[in-house]
């Protein structure tokens, strides 16, 4: 990484008119920064005829803390290739890359400057009706294709060693299962918050519930992931749906990616209480949010199991019940992933607008409030149902 510089705009744009063929060689370009992550650096690069493309460039810290933080640049590179790998799988969804320089953490990616950031969506009422199928296929596809279900052995082992992220997954096991379990510096919340804190932090049943849920992000590589897949790194339309940001991608248990795109989910359900004024609006979105949720869970064990029937490659996962027994195991995770999310964006240091968002602060509060007792009570009983009905049921008893 020794050619490694932080671009501005003029050296973006010098970068894409002299190192790419992108646009014509007459075109006249303009750029702009306009990245409001936690992370990189964010560039539209358009010619006079409206055309563009988006230059991500990877800083060697986290952009959110400053320099006391040091990142690896190595991000980038797993970040385009997770996106080429899931792109073969699931072009339709995902995000496309245009140019990959791995010495400058930079990747240049299709321009979804025409579709709207899921996050927004929701949080202004918006539906769409195609969402949940749309990433079930996305999830269901990219996690059974990468896995040893379908991948020859040396295949899949060289995979995993490709996609280590020792780094990035070092950042998501402190945020998602140690620090909100104890005080922690990095910690965010509210005041009003601290009793059920204090109370969450001496719950040994909760922390032994989500030890093993480390432990299996620790140790289960089945699939090769999206890392980090929230309603902040999707892009919608009343058509599409395009996922983007996998820099925390590498192979883990398949639950996680399904848990987070819940949890985010339901922190929008937590966050309409306050957000939707109106009952009947409310209702509706609540509604919407719990159709999602049931859509996607349900279309995502259809999908992975007519896979499994069709596309196994080893002989011993072929033996008949195994794929359903597998499938069961995954979504009971991927229930407790989503009660972590639940917690995390809550009182750990990265939130999120739907409930940060509120202005009404104890309207804020509550929800607050009601986001920890569901994450808690998701992480303590998803392990004891049998089925996708039970965790269907378990959530309606802990929201209606």
């Amino acid at each position: 990484m020794t050619n490694y510089t932080t671009l501005d705009n003029a050296q973006a744009l010098e970068y894409v008119k002299t190192q790419t063929q992108l646009f014509s060689d007459d075109a006249n370009l303009t750029c702009y920064e306009f990245g409001d992550g936690n992370l990189n650096l964010v560039f539209r690069v358009a010619d006079q005829h409206q055309n563009s493309v988006i230059l991500k460039q990877a800083l060697p810290y986290a952009r959110c803390v400053g320099q006391s933080w040091p990142l690896t640049l190595d991000r980038a590179r797993i970040e385009a290739s997770v996106l080429k790998k899931h792109g073969e799988i699931c072009p339709d969804t995902t995000v496309q890359v245009l140019h990959q320089n791995n010495d400058l953490a930079i990747t240049i990616l299709e321009d979804l400057g025409h579709m709207q950031i899921l996050r927004s969506q929701l949080c202004e009422g918006k539906t769409f009706d195609h969402l949940a199928s749309n990433i079930s296929h996305y999830l269901a596809h990219t996690s059974f294709f990468t896995s040893d279900f379908y991948l020859e052995p040396q295949q899949k082992k060289a995979l995993v060693s490709e996609f280590t992220n020792p780094e990035l997954c070092a950042i998501t096991e402190g945020l998602f299962f140690d620090d909100p379990y104890r005080v922690c510096e990095r910690n965010n919340f509210a005041h009003g918050l601290k009793e059920q804190v204090n109370k969450l932090h001496q719950n040994h049943a909760l922390k032994l519930a989500v030890a093993q849920l480390k432990g299996q992000f620790l140790c289960s590589a089945q699939a090769l992931l999206h890392g980090d897949i929230h309603t902040g790194s999707i892009f919608v339309d009343n058509k599409h749906v395009k996922v983007i940001d996998p820099e925390f991608g590498f192979f883990g248990p398949i639950g996680f990616d399904l848990g987070s795109f819940i949890g985010n989910l339901l922190l929008n359900y937590c966050a309409q209480n306050a957000r939707a004024k109106a009952l009947p609006q409310r209702r509706d979105i609540h509604a919407y949010l719990l159709k999602c949720i049931q859509t996607c869970v349900s279309e995502f064990e259809q999908t992975w199991l007519a896979l499994a029937q069709t596309h196994t490659q080893d002989l011993a996962l072929q033996t008949t019940g195994y794929a359903e027994l597998f499938v069961e195991q995954v979504l009971r995770e991927a229930f407790g992933f989503c009660g972590t999310e639940l917690i995390r964006r809550t009182i750990g240091l990265a939130h999120v607008a739907d409930i940060d968002g509120i202005e009404d602060e104890q309207a804020k509060l509550n929800a607050q409030s009601q986001a920890l007792q569901l994450g808690e009570q998701l992480i303590l009983q998803a392990p004891h149902c049998k089925s996708k009905e039970d965790l269907s049921q378990l959530l309606l008893s802990l929201l209606l």
